[in-house]
């Protein structure tokens, strides 16, 4: 797949994950690997699609009283790499917001994510995870 088919399936997955009907995570390869830049207390790589969902997607989601939804600001491509810029908000278990900015670099093959790089305010998310435990 070339660059404008990459844009496009994370396009779609982006939609579908801001109407509550899936999302990116759909796209992880079963040996995936995902990087968390910086000092979050998630923060390292992940190898394989279960490794990643168990330890950060699952329990982030538990610490949530709604669904995270992502608000696109821009996609570039670039050969197999899509990077996503977008800010995410929900409501925390314990009534308050959760908002971060992410960028994502998700290198593509065969319209599956099979490497991911992110960063986002570590802050932030160590503060939410730290206050509140997972239902």
């Amino acid at each position: 797949m070339g660059e404008a088919e990459n844009k496009q399936v994370i396009q779609r997955a982006f939609d579908a994950w801001a109407a509550g009907q899936g999302g990116v995570f759909d796209l992880l390869a079963p040996d995936a690997r995902w990087t968390i830049v910086g000092n979050s207390v998630v923060g390292g790589t992940y190898h394989g699609r279960e490794e990643f969902l168990s330890k950060v997607i699952r329990p982030f989601n538990a610490r949530m009283a709604t669904p995270l939804v992502p608000k696109l600001h821009a996609l570039y491509a670039d050969g197999d790499t899509v990077i996503a810029f977008f800010d995410a908000s929900a409501t925390v278990r314990d009534g308050s917001p959760y908002d971060n900015t992410y960028t994502w670099y998700l290198r593509m093959q065969q319209g599956a994510i099979v490497e991911a790089v992110a960063f986002f305010d570590s802050i932030q998310f160590n503060d939410f995870w730290a206050r509140v435990e997972p239902a």
